[in-house]
């Protein structure tokens, strides 16, 4: 199994009513792939955290193996996630990718 956490801050120039939109849009866009990847096994993005982060959203996604996650990174439907609701409003990106 593999882990891929990926950390997120979003641009500064939008309100906080702006990115909570935001935020339950990536939520909602990511969780939904869900059964329509290839050996994705959970996927959950955290979006309420506390005033102590310095992050504003998480990734949390598991997968069956590496080759998996390298087939997620590719795959036709979290490509146009990424590009059409992450990306555009993300400033910075961190992600730690581990086998557990």
């Amino acid at each position: 199994m593999v882990k891929h956490i990926i950390l997120w801050n979003l641009k500064d120039e939008y309100s906080a009513e702006e990115k909570e939109k935001i935020k339950a849009d990536i939520k909602k866009s990511l969780e939904g792939l869900m059964g329509k990847i290839p050996g994705l096994t959970y996927i959950k993005v955290h979006t309420r955290g506390l005033a102590s982060s310095n992050a504003d959203l998480m990734l949390d996604s598991t997968f069956e193996d590496e080759d998996a996650l390298k087939g997620y990174a590719v795959h036709p439907e979290h490509v146009a996630v990424a590009d059409g609701k992450v990306r555009p409003y993300t400033k910075s990106r961190s992600c730690l990718d581990f086998e557990i």
